[in-house]
């Protein structure tokens, strides 16, 4: 069993809870975010249910594991819960944590959990595992701040409140690992998004389902998409959830296209078959029609590629276009695309033929 100890953390202590801690708790547990990606969580959450859960942690420490409460280390204030549950296959032990709103944002969930990792391999731990929902972006950048590893995704992993199932992030750190922080290969955009005024990029979310569909099932963007298939609203809803898991993988990068002045979803961006070893990276786009003609394309490709070339190691964007498609073959010249080959039959097409792929590129330093 572990010893109930004192673990400094920076400006935060993991220290064991207390009855002191039950109405802090009360408070941080009725706060949406927690609900939302905590579905163990009582809805309402009562006095009752923090009881349990001290209850709980007391058990905890008998059959195994750890939990402590996040505390401020100057006047001991509760700010959120972490632990260690007990190991039951291979010597791994999964950690889980909550911080409270009002202490978020001051690094206390990344210094508690490598905090508390390192301390469990001191106590013989061999490997830690940490679980996000795909689309909880923040404990995901916890975990990569405090040297986890990004492994994999486990489909279907937790039941939610409705009994529908999610996806969940996974990510260990072993006893051996530097505990550095992972470093993001395709970094937030500063501020949120991107803006030259007129058109304006924000990452692409959940909450964008519903425009994404529409603009993807339209009859042209389904003739120049590869496969040139609709999307189902499954595979939108899907592509929309992971959008910001996948960036933080460093997979690929899918941005909305909006109008700046009004928010109006207009498009969508993105940065895909990212291949680091070759600093390449391809970029496609579609926009709405009541958005063409007004350039907003070819803005939405020089923001996207100028921020890339400032905040990545990439030096080379490709694109592709279909030889009939001259609207975007006229948005790339616009762009400081450079016209590279013409491969007869690369893409699919429909009833099992195939389509030439005329292909651009833009370099690091060329001119635009």
């Amino acid at each position: 069993m572990f010893p109930q100890d004192v673990i400094p953390a920076g400006s935060v202590v993991l220290r064991p809870l207390t009855l002191a801690d039950t109405e802090a708790i009360v408070r941080a547990c009725a706060d949406p975010e927690i609900v939302r990606f905590l579905p163990l969580v009582p809805v309402p959450y009562t006095r009752d249910d923090a009881l349990q859960y001290l209850e709980m942690a007391e058990e905890d420490w008998k059959s195994g594991g750890a939990a402590f409460a996040i505390a401020d280390a100057e006047t001991g204030e509760w700010l959120g819960n972490i632990g260690l549950k007990p190991s039951r296959l291979r010597n791994t032990n999964e950690i889980g944590y909550l911080v409270a709103p009002w202490a978020r944002g001051r690094g206390v969930a990344t210094a508690a959990t490598a905090a508390l990792a390192g301390w469990g391999f001191g106590h013989g731990v061999e490997r830690v595992e940490l679980l996000a929902d795909v689309e909880n972006l923040a404990s995901q950048r916890v975990a990569l701040a405090a040297g986890f590893q990004r492994e994999g995704v486990r489909r279907g992993a937790e039941q939610q409140r409705d009994g529908t199932r999610r996806d969940l992030v996974s990510f260990a750190r072993l006893r051996g690992d530097s505990g550095e922080r992972v470093a993001l290969f395709l970094p937030d955009f500063p501020g949120g998004s991107l803006t030259d005024g007129v058109v304006r990029l924000r990452p692409l979310t959940s909450a964008d389902a519903a425009d994404y569909l529409a603009l993807r099932n339209l009859p042209d963007v389904v003739r120049y998409s590869v496969p040139p298939e609709p999307e189902s609203a499954e595979q939108a809803e899907e592509r929309c959830r992971a959008a910001g898991a996948n960036q933080l993988a460093g997979w690929g990068l899918e941005a909305v296209i909006t109008d700046a002045a009004t928010g109006a979803f207009a498009g969508e961006i993105q940065l895909s078959n990212v291949t680091p070893p070759l600093r390449q990276a391809m970029t496609g786009y579609s926009l709405l029609p009541a958005f063409r003609g007004r350039g907003f394309t070819t803005r939405a490709v020089n923001l996207l590629v100028g921020w890339t070339f400032e905040h990545t190691s990439l030096n080379r964007i490709i694109a592709g276009t279909s030889p009939a498609n001259v609207a975007s073959q006229r948005v790339l010249e616009r762009a400081g695309f450079t016209r590279e080959a013409l491969l007869r039959g690369l893409l699919p097409g429909p009833d099992g033929t195939r389509l030439d792929d005329l292909q651009w590129c833009r370099l690091r330093d060329a001119p635009h």
